[in-house]
């Protein structure tokens, strides 16, 4: 959007204001300036034999109004950002206001953040305090990739079992929420070989896993794993250094099945996570981390 809002629109927008204001004011003395246009004060319009239309003068009172109005208007414009990017005398902006709310917010919630900032994953699991403010901070962060219920949906994991792309544990999580991330899977049909040998190393990928597949297929997929070993590792259990997944469980991020992981090896894919930390405090990460964090633990710690 940035691009489209460019320098032009903003010049745009500022003269059409202007106009507008102006236009409003030559109207009003258009219209007030009464001209007589039939010797009994009338347009000359008649209806339904006797009634007619008169050209009679605004209400001075509603001209007062009207001229007040656009004064406002202009004096508004000059004070605020009204004209395109011209940012006003009083240099008030909407961006300003929302952080100048935040700052209040975390002065206010300070006090509270400290007793918890020294505390461990596991302490904070068993506060009800620290919980609930990291299921606030959860709701309005998180859940619109993970759901309200962190169990993540074709593309979001699921934060409430034990498989991470990488690490589950109270730092990696306070890591990635932190730095976000980015995860990258280039294309491998040509590393792999022909269309035949793509089929062949999914089917040898859901064996791994001990679901359903072909396996003679398998089998013949097996030397063509290789060119996948670099970042699943020869057993193609991952490796949560990089992110890259484990294929020896059940758990599939972006699809299962044959033609999914098929789909996967033609077109590779890119996954982000973006970065939080503009948008939270150390103290607030600190405990949405381990709201997670207790999320996916067998039995969860906190008590419900």
């Amino acid at each position: 959007m940035s691009d489209f809002f460019s320098n032009g629109w903003s010049v745009f927008i500022a003269v059409v204001t202007v106009a507008g204001l102006v236009a409003c004011l030559a109207l009003l003395i258009v219209a007030s300036r009464r001209k007589v246009m039939a010797g009994d004060n009338s347009t000359g319009h008649v209806w339904d034999e006797d009634l007619r239309e008169l050209n009679n003068p605004l209400p001075r009172w509603w001209m007062i109004l009207f001229v007040v109005t656009v004064i406002f208007a202009g004096i508004y414009v000059a004070l605020y950002p009204g004209l395109g990017s011209i940012k006003g005398t009083l240099g008030w902006t909407s961006a300003n206001e929302y952080q100048g709310e935040q700052d209040k917010a975390r002065v206010a919630m300070a006090p509270v953040y400290a007793k918890f900032a020294a505390m461990p994953a596991e302490a904070l699991a068993k506060d009800p305090q620290a919980m609930a403010i990291g299921e606030r901070l959860f709701i309005n962060n998180c859940a619109a990739c993970h759901g309200s219920d962190a169990r993540g949906s074709k593309g979001f994991p699921n934060l409430t079992d034990s498989d991470w792309l990488y690490g589950g544990t109270h730092e990696k999580i306070k890591e990635t929420i932190t730095q976000g991330r980015q995860g990258a899977m280039p294309p491998m049909a040509a590393a792999v070989g022909t269309a035949a040998d793509v089929r062949n190393v999914a089917n040898y990928v859901l064996s791994l896993s001990g679901s359903p597949h072909n396996s003679i297929a398998a089998q013949l997929g097996r030397s063509k794993f290789g060119a996948c070993a670099a970042c699943h590792g020869v057993d193609g259990k991952g490796n949560q250094a990089i992110g890259a997944p484990n294929l020896t469980d059940k758990v599939w991020l972006h699809g299962w099945g044959e033609d999914a992981i098929v789909a996967m090896v033609n077109n590779g894919k890119v996954n982000v996570m973006p970065a939080q930390a503009g948008r939270l405090s150390t103290e607030q990460i600190h405990v949405l981390a381990a709201y997670v964090w207790n999320l996916s633990q067998s039995t969860a710690v906190a008590a419900k």
